[in-house]
């Protein structure tokens, strides 16, 4: 099944929604450390609430421990840099869908790292959406092709 990454996430509102969302498709998450709140934060179990318990969640020292640790998966970045969309792209099974922080993104040197990167495309008036709707509409893409629903 498809999993969704997220390097080193810094709001806990936007990680709570993200969790919730996998909860209900069955989607395992992965948190690339340093998180940047503590997962008893007040405003991350407002959203999350016992979504938490239906959710295999797995943490990583580092994004080359992620690498390390799911060699049978492709890590595909969400990026408003990428050329392709998402709605192009062609999902397997094992993918990891890699978002990076609110505030920064990823680093340039996984961007390097990386070879599949795709974005959602949105109205040239806008920056990008946040990532919690990132997360959700790539994977909802990723499970309508690979027939989940």
């Amino acid at each position: 099944m498809i999993s969704i990454a997220l390097y080193k996430p810094d709001i806990p509102q936007n990680t709570a929604s993200i969790i919730r969302f996998s909860a209900c498709y069955g989607i395992n998450v992965h948190i690339i450390e340093p998180c940047g709140f503590n997962l008893n934060d007040s405003r991350f179990k407002r959203v999350v609430m016992d979504y938490i318990n239906l959710v295999e969640i797995s943490r990583y020292y580092d994004f080359q421990d992620l690498v390390k640790k799911n060699k049978n998966s492709r890590i595909i970045l969400m990026t408003t840099k990428a050329k392709k969309s998402v709605f192009k792209f062609d999902f397997k099974k094992n993918d990891i869908i890699l978002l990076g922080r609110e505030s920064k993104g990823v680093p340039e040197f996984i961007h390097n790292f990386l070879n599949n990167k795709i974005k959602i495309p949105i109205s040239n008036k806008s920056r990008s959406l946040n990532v919690a709707l990132s997360a959700a509409i790539s994977a909802t893409e990723a499970l309508r092709q690979l027939k989940k629903f």
